[in-house]
């Protein structure tokens, strides 16, 4: 989160989702290349709301392509959630703000995690296609 942040403050926070990505847990050097392609303006952290987040897997009720079982999610879903109780903050998920809708492309785990922890928020960073665009979400975010 701290090297988040501190991204954010140099106006180096596209780099830092590059690094990120690619570095070994995320291990996503192509979703990298495919977002700093697509995507040429970020925001955050910010904290968003889960049951915004459209995600590409997840609770049954929840915005998402396709529903998973609680008891299909990998035992590290378990283990981060415990530890997200115990205080720990698990780094900001990737975010893509598109047609108008954040869609959730790193952190699907991270998400589920925080969710079984009973958080209803996980710190992002968002990525936009136009300055515009981030203008218009930071005038009204919801």
């Amino acid at each position: 989160m701290e090297a988040a942040r501190a991204a954010a403050e140099r106006d180096e926070l596209g780099e830092w989702v590059v690094r990120f990505l690619a570095s070994p847990g995320s291990d996503n050097a192509p979703l990298a290349g495919q977002l700093t392609q697509e995507l040429g303006w970020w925001l955050g952290p910010v904290q968003l709301p889960l049951d915004q987040l459209h995600r590409l897997a997840g609770p049954p009720g929840a915005p998402v392509l396709e529903e998973v079982e609680d008891h299909e999610w990998r035992d590290d879903v378990d283990d981060l959630a415990r530890q997200v109780e115990d205080g720990a903050q698990p780094a900001p998920v990737i975010v893509a703000h598109r047609n108008d809708q954040l869609v959730l492309e790193d952190g699907n785990h991270r998400v589920e995690a925080l969710r079984r922890a009973g958080h209803d928020e996980a710190w992002a960073v968002v990525g936009f296609d136009s300055a515009d665009e981030r203008d218009r979400f930071l005038a009204d975010p919801a």
